[in-house]
């Protein structure tokens, strides 16, 4: 069940990306599109080394605000599952059992299954951090996040999921979960990242998903069948967080050897988060 608490109102949250506002009304366009849309300036020639710089600053900041990260397991799920949902509490349930064995929990940081690890991590005293993305609808942090940035470019995003993660959990969603969750996958087969455990919940709403991959990939020679092991399908929080735990157990990663040493304490990191 999610925790019956509410926010602190006197807890400092904040942003150090870009500054986040109020507003009515959903955005035209988005920092993305100007840069992916050749025709989109009218001075582009002028205005795309700037974005360099821009995005050179979110990198800056995305670097600086996390570097002091303990190990962590980044969790991926819809936006659009409302509090009281059966996969809501699976999402609190997730990130109080991340928290409790030693973990930050990173999320998109929106509501949905992005809100609920973050409210599970919170309520159990551990790091939950939130990466937001500027969208067309508006889509601010959730209330559950206690180290936050937001996003103007999804790859720079992207980056600080696979940089600060040791492990990868898909709650049940739509197209963006599907697109962290290949991204990953593909990153891991191809070896640009540690082959970290990634852990899909839900077995049957991934079971379509999977029966292709075995039916059309694995059959047709896109993947080999051993790339199958690169992922655990389970409807228990206990067995996910388990697989992590013992996957860890074996690794070699710096990252995990010693981390209890190398990294800063939570509460420091988010003490150093509010000074900075």
């Amino acid at each position: 069940m999610a925790p019956n608490i509410t926010p602190d109102p006197e807890k400092a949250r904040m942003l150090r990306g870009p500054v986040l506002l109020r507003t009515e009304g959903d955005k035209k366009t988005t920092y993305d599109q100007r840069l992916l849309e050749l025709g989109a300036d009218h001075d582009w020639m002028h205005a795309d080394p700037w974005r360099i710089l821009r995005i050179q600053g979110e990198f800056v900041a995305g670097f600086d605000a996390l570097a002091a990260m303990p190990k962590a397991v980044t969790v991926f799920g819809s936006a659009r599952i409302p509090e009281g949902h059966p996969w809501y509490e699976l999402g609190c349930d997730l990130g109080r059992a991340i928290a409790d064995s030693g973990y930050a929990v990173i999320t998109g940081g929106g509501p949905g299954l992005m809100e609920a690890p973050n409210r599970g991590a919170h309520g159990a005293d551990g790091l939950s951090v939130g990466l937001g993305i500027e969208l067309p609808h508006e889509q601010a942090l959730n209330a559950w996040v206690d180290l936050g940035l937001n996003f103007r470019y999804f790859f720079a995003r992207k980056t600080m999921f696979l940089k600060y993660s040791q492990a990868f959990v898909c709650l049940p969603g739509g197209f963006g979960t599907l697109d962290e969750l290949f991204e990953v996958l593909c990153m891991v087969q191809t070896g640009k990242v540690t082959n970290y455990p990634i852990v899909l919940i839900g077995t049957e709403f991934w079971s379509g998903l999977i029966d292709w991959i075995k039916e059309r990939l694995v059959t047709d020679g896109m993947i080999s069948e051993r790339d199958l092991n690169l992922f655990l399908v389970t409807d228990s929080v206990e067995e996910a967080v388990s697989f992590i735990v013992g996957c860890h157990r074996e690794m070699t990663d710096g990252r995990l050897i010693g981390a209890d040493d190398e990294y800063t304490p939570v509460h420091e990191v988010r003490e150093q988060a509010g000074h900075r």
